[in-house]
């Protein structure tokens, strides 16, 4: 590389090459010059070492892992290798628009905080439509908890911070690492711990700069639902929440997870932990009935036909 690189973009990726390619191709095609992708193999995986030597651009090399580690151990790995001052994420499955890298270093640049945290809105792209998200941006002294799971109506979020949007200072992700072997919610774990870090602040461009897929017949770790272990997470981490956002969270996001049990006795045990942990509202309450009550495709699709009308 015949300059420094401004930003490192790291990538983990295990055996999904065709994917991998385009979300790489998305970052070569960025209008600023002065970056490098670091993909993080996530064990042997001979396919994709060979579809990234195809594409032959320098500014590209690997960190092939020995064994599987998961995406966040993965993304730390990266991270560690990073060579620039910035850090941005990428998950393989995504990607990026043209001057994605362009607006978030401006804006970082241009931050009142010695160490922001900068991310943006994105276009959700599912089989049955195409939305922007999230629907606004955090408030001024707004906790970002509250802004993250609050809600105002029944089928949808107001807020929102996702992966492939994050870009960080290098150091700052060192200092914070993304937690091993949490499957579900590893942006919002990593924000909340992240923001409370000396000289931090949340910076979010307007405009949406990812294009998100969520392509229903693939699968994804996020469509799991290991809803005791993420129970356990949320307990573990009840500091990083304000009453409000933890009784919103715990009714809406763990309700979700927890609800195709079917059983009575976890949908009072959610309703016992929101109310003894938090504050729930009476948003709170309908969402987490709805949630039970309706069967998860029909909650999507007045989600998508909702957020389409936004």
């Amino acid at each position: 590389m015949d300059t420094p690189a401004e930003v490192s973009v790291v990538i983990p990726t295990r055996n999904r090459p065709e994917l991998l390619t385009r979300a790489v191709r998305s970052v070569l095609a960025q209008n600023m010059p002065d970056f490098e992708v670091v993909v993080v193999i996530d064990g042997p995986d001979d396919v994709t070492s060979k579809a990234l030597a195809e594409i032959g651009d320098p500014r590209v090399r690997t960190v092939p892992l020995d064994r599987k580690g998961g995406a966040p151990n993965a993304r730390n790995q990266g991270v560690r290798a990073a060579r620039a001052p910035w850090t941005a994420l990428l998950d393989d499955d995504d990607e990026w628009l043209p001057h994605k890298l362009a607006v978030q270093l401006s804006l970082a640049l241009h931050a009142g905080a010695p160490r922001p945290i900068v991310a943006s809105r994105l276009f959700n792209r599912t089989p049955r439509a195409e939305f922007v998200m999230p629907r606004r941006l955090p408030a001024g002294g707004e906790h970002l908890s509250e802004y993250c799971t609050v809600r105002k109506g029944l089928f949808h979020g107001e807020g929102f911070i996702q992966t492939s949007t994050i870009m960080a200072p290098t150091d700052l992700l060192r200092e914070v690492p993304f937690t091993v072997g949490l499957r579900r919610q590893q942006e919002l774990d990593w924000a909340l711990r992240a923001i409370r870090a000396a000289g931090t602040a949340l910076l979010m461009a307007d405009e949406p700069l990812v294009v998100w897929h969520q392509d229903e017949d693939r699968e994804r770790i996020s469509l799991q639902m290991p809803y005791e272990s993420q129970m356990a997470w949320l307990r573990r981490n009840r500091e990083l929440f304000t009453p409000r956002a933890y009784a919103a969270f715990t009714l809406s996001v763990m309700s979700s997870m927890a609800a195709p049990t079917r059983k009575l006795a976890v949908f009072r045990e959610l309703l016992a932990e929101a109310r003894g942990h938090g504050r729930p509202s009476a948003v709170d309450y309908l969402t987490h009935l709805q949630i039970w009550a309706l069967p998860p495709r029909v909650r999507h699709v007045l989600r998508d036909r909702i957020l389409g009308r936004g």
